[in-house]
């Protein structure tokens, strides 16, 4: 795995509901990118819309959630004059979330993920709801959403809520004043009114089902997922250079990433492993220094075996997250029909139903947790003079008088274990509401917030093992000149922004920058690039 291409910078990201890839979302949700809605989007959504808007007039219609109720209030018919105070009304009740802000990065890709649905032309929305979701993403207009409240069916209602109470202007009945709803413009926050106010951008005043359509859908999750996707490639790249500076340091033996060993396997992410680590380890003078060991212990023996199923996991997770991306998940959908009058129908499902990206986002956890598991065993090995082939306790020339990296094997062993309950499923639990008419429930939205954290403890724990790795490395006789053609190029990056333990001091910084080598992929570009040459 290498690092990913991004899209140039000064091309707007085009958006027309079935071309957004995960990379496309990093771009705008991390990196600042702009995007557009595509031309061909327009036509497509103007059909819809103008069906939806005879459809609340047409003698006899009913439409769900266009001039019905929600949910068990379905049979409820809703006056024509109200269909405009149902859209809005049904924003205003969805706005009950809780908890900790999401992060920016995450709004942002929601942003972009719901302009991207509704500009499929199946919701039924005018062209200028995408139109200010994408003028929120060039002003830097940041809705503040609670982290809590969504049960991932139908869909992310909450979180999409305190969205589009940015998006519209929502009068209270009865004395006209506006619900705001919060957002941050320039890293400041204040009310909704107030930022899109300073950004220049019109708060809309909602048609009949727009409401709806703006609330409607899988966005947390697959925002949180595709996120998710890009980060656990990223760790996996890490963690296999990581494991490599281990094999050194450790004086492991080549011959567990033996391709012969590895084809026979047909496992695409262990073969791939296998040859990465090769690759990170050619010329080595480290690995194979003692003829006199049979074989390693699993935690460097298997590191192909454990780290290439993830590798498999997260490719799997990424192919099924790039069709969401591109998938309309509101409900209903207005579908081209000609044999319908207007040329449309509306057809009620439950594509809002979030047990697909439930189960992703906890796969992906479950995965990822794996490489962290097992680099703190290697962690572990470093640190322990009876397991690592002759360095010093605690890896200090002075061990006693100092405490090494004692504690770093600590944080890391605090991390896994969080992770173990941070990747318990969220995806085969479910309680009933609604009425029971949605009785049964995805909570693929606890499974986003548990991912992401997971995510982040392993980010940590990479970390400790490169730190770890490192100072074996500096332990082992001319260590830094023994290595591989790869792990030379890490080792240098890493020693450029953490210097050697010579005597104790506090090691949180040094976690920290490493974990920043890891969150900005440069460690990964570097040896990238010694490669590539």
């Amino acid at each position: 795995m290498t690092t990913p291409s991004r899209p140039d910078p000064h091309d707007p990201i085009v958006i027309d509901g079935s071309a957004l890839t995960v990379d496309d979302v990093v771009a705008v949700a991390r990196d600042g990118h702009h995007a557009a809605l595509a031309a061909s989007a327009r036509p497509r959504m103007e059909a819809s819309r103008a069906w939806v808007d005879a459809a609340v007039h047409r003698r006899g219609a009913i439409v769900y959630g266009v001039n019905t109720g929600f949910g068990p209030l379905a049979q409820q018919q809703i006056d024509p004059a109200d269909t405009r105070e149902l859209s809005r009304r049904v924003v205003a009740a969805c706005v009950a979330g809780v908890g900790e802000p999401l992060p920016d990065d995450v709004i942002r890709a929601m942003l972009l993920i719901r302009g991207n649905t509704l500009a499929a032309g199946l919701s039924g929305v005018r062209p200028i709801v995408v139109e200010t979701l994408l003028a929120m993403l060039r002003a830097d207009v940041a809705p503040i959403v609670p982290g809590k409240g969504s049960l991932g069916a139908s869909g992310d209602l909450a979180p999409l809520a305190h969205i589009a109470a940015v998006v519209a202007e929502l009068g209270e009945p009865g004395d006209g004043s506006a619900y705001s709803g919060f957002a941050r413009l320039d890293g400041v926050r204040m009310t909704g009114s107030e930022a899109m106010a300073g950004a220049g951008i019109p708060r809309l005043r909602l048609e009949a089902k727009e409401g709806l359509a703006l609330t409607n859908g899988t966005t947390f999750m697959v925002a949180a997922a595709a996120l998710g996707v890009s980060d656990a490639r990223s760790l996996v790249a890490h963690a296999e250079i990581a494991a490599a500076l281990s094999f050194e340091a450790l004086l492991g033996r080549s011959a567990a990433l033996d391709p012969r060993i590895h084809e026979p396997s047909r496992q695409p992410g262990q073969i791939a492993c296998a040859a990465n680590l090769r690759n990170l380890l050619a010329d080595s003078a480290l690995v194979d220094s003692r003829p006199e060991r049979i074989q390693d212990a699993y935690s460097l023996r298997c590191t192909p075996q454990v780290a290439g199923p993830v590798r498999d996991a997260v490719e799997f997770v990424a192919a099924r997250v790039q069709a969401a991306l591109n998938g309309a998940t509101d409900n209903p959908l207005i579908v081209a029909d000609p044999d319908a009058e207007g040329g449309h129908a509306a057809l009620s499902g439950g594509n809002f139903h979030g047990q697909g990206p439930a189960l992703w986002l906890d796969l992906l956890a479950i995965a990822v947790a794996e490489l962290a598991s097992i680099a703190e065993r290697r962690t572990f090995r470093l640190l322990t003079p009876e397991l690592s082939d002759g360095l010093p306790s605690m890896l200090v020339r002075r061990p006693g008088l100092d405490s090494g990296l004692m504690m770093a094997q600590y944080t890391a062993a605090a991390l896994v274990s969080d992770n173990k309950t941070l990747s318990h499923p969220d995806s085969v639990d479910s309680i009933p509401s609604s009425a029971n008419q949605e009785d049964h429930v995805s909570m693929g939205a606890n499974a986003a917030r548990h991912t992401t954290e997971v995510l982040d403890n392993v980010r940590s724990v990479i970390a400790i093992e490169l730190l770890v790795a490192a100072q074996g490395i500096d332990l082992r006789e001319d260590g830094p000149a023994r290595l591989g053609a790869g792990t030379r190029v890490a080792y240098r990056v890493i020693r450029d922004v953490v210097a050697t333990l010579e005597t104790d001091r506090p090691i949180a910084p040094d976690i920290e920058a490493l974990r920043g080598l890891i969150a900005d992929r440069s460690l990964l570009a570097a040896v990238d690039a010694a490669s590539a040459s």
